[in-house]
């Protein structure tokens, strides 16, 4: 098959090229939120703390993040269909191993294999599209479906983690993984062609890549220790591994021929700027859902179903105004979106404060549905505004920088909102869920001061 009959759009190739990308960022997606309604259980069934339950959820997501930009270049050096299938084999196996896992060790640890996995999945699906769909106008409308049919996973974890749970307990929400990734591996061959490769002189910047994810784990270490007073011993030594782990990666991104932080991209302020409202996104969208279900499940003592269920205000807007986002973009560029987007989120977040400990639910209900509208219109439209500000010879380190950054925006999130509302069992959990508004609050009242300045009209 030629790439000119591929890019044509439209064509049934195209669409099962899509159909099979959305896939694969679903499955990716789908093991953040199925985790979160699992954490109760888990940590009743395996005896830990909120603590090691915060990395259950943040070991799979520092990974992707910390590896996101290896990702992509590699994608680009010896072509995305083969880092496809190697993110889909690496993501299965260890899927297998998380429901094998006797103890929490053992779970985090294949937690973080699975991020593995899924760091190779995620830029390539991206690129793919961007490949298969060069037309600007076509391009915004497939990634505001890859971003409807990839956001499915925000309603499908809770909902389906939630009937397994209460039918067969913990472990068949990583069961579940291992035929789904064969199917994927099938229709990968089946119908993805292989990318030329493209020509890259020098080696992978392996010290920066060492560093960033030395830097990212140390800085959620701080987060979760300092959150769960563990002591300075172990906080010192967190902090002096996010100082040394960053330092590194702005040296070797200064000294490196092709370095896995961008510097020249990321001087760019159209191509930052919408990185910078992505992260907010992740952070609040998912720090916000984290501490939701531990007060929907620990202090409205909610069944996990039940929970699931109670995410569906945020979840259905999010996936219904996401090819909304990309109709506006394709027509009217991605600043409107954005800006509406973050308006919307932020309308949402003194909703948060009126929670207590024995009502607040409709106005849980209330903020979730609002910040779902937003974020439904800030993440398509936010990925096209990236992919515009990019040289189309790097579209596979630039969407790893994109995923990145909201993979960053989640394990910083989680850790965040984890640390300062603390443990539900605490009588100041619900304040500290009032304080998490508010900062969320200041958070999306700069992205849209970031969204206004920076991101171009068109």
């Amino acid at each position: 098959m030629s790439l000119r009959t591929l890019n044509s759009p439209g064509t049934a190739n195209t669409r099962r090229v899509l159909g099979v990308m959305c896939a694969g960022m679903f499955l990716v997606l789908l093991d953040v939120t199925i985790v979160n309604v699992a954490l109760p259980s888990i940590g009743h069934n395996l005896r830990t703390d909120s603590a090691m339950q915060q990395w259950v959820v943040d070991g799979y997501v520092v990974a992707i993040a910390g590896l996101l930009l290896a990702g992509g270049a590699i994608g680009d050096r010896i072509g995305h269909r083969q880092v496809l299938l190697a993110g889909f084999a690496i993501f299965g196996a260890a899927s297998l191993a998380c429901a094998l896992a006797p103890t929490v060790g053992v779970l985090i640890g294949a937690r973080i294999v699975q991020g593995v996995g899924g760091a190779l999945l995620l830029p390539s699906t991206m690129a793919v599209i961007v490949d298969v769909f060069p037309d600007r106008g076509e391009q915004a409308k497939a990634l505001g479906s890859w971003a409807a049919i990839s956001s499915l996973a925000l309603p499908a974890g809770p909902l389906l983690g939630g009937l397994l749970i209460g039918w067969l307990g913990w472990r068949p929400v990583f069961w579940i993984n291992v035929p789904l990734t064969i199917a994927a591996i099938v229709a990968t061959l089946a119908v993805v062609p292989a990318r030329p490769r493209l020509p890259r002189d020098g080696r992978l910047d392996i010290p920066g890549l060492v560093g960033f994810v030395a830097g990212l784990g140390g800085l959620v270490c701080t987060l979760i220790s300092a959150g769960h007073h563990v002591g300075w011993p172990i906080l010192s030594v967190s902090i002096a591994v996010t100082i040394a782990g960053l330092a590194t990666v702005l040296i070797s991104a200064r000294r490196s021929t092709h370095p896995i932080l961008p510097l020249d991209l990321l001087g760019r302020r159209e191509f930052l700027s919408p990185n910078v409202v992505a992260l907010t996104m992740n952070l609040v969208v998912n720090g916000m859902l984290f501490a939701g279900m531990l007060y929907l499940q620990d202090v409205q003592h909610y069944s996990p179903l039940a929970a699931g269920i109670a995410v569906l205000p945020l979840a259905v807007p999010l996936i219904a105004l996401a090819p909304v986002s990309g109709r506006i973009t394709g027509r009217r560029g991605p600043r409107t979106a954005i800006a509406a987007g973050c308006l919307l989120a932020l309308a949402g977040m003194p909703l948060f404060t009126q929670l207590g400990s024995g009502h607040g639910i409709a106005w849980l209900l209330a903020g979730f549905t609002l910040l779902g509208c937003g974020a439904g219109l800030v993440t398509a439209s936010s990925v096209a505004a990236v992919v515009r500000a990019t040289p189309p010879d790097r579209s596979g380190l630039a969407t790893g920088v994109s995923n990145t950054a909201r993979q960053v925006g989640t394990a910083t999130g989680v850790a965040l909102f984890g640390a300062i509302a603390g443990s539900p069992a605490s009588d100041h959990f619900v304040d500290g869920i009032h304080l998490l508004a508010l900062i969320a609050a200041a958070l999306w009242t700069g992205a849209l001061v970031v969204t206004l300045t920076g991101v171009r009209r068109r």
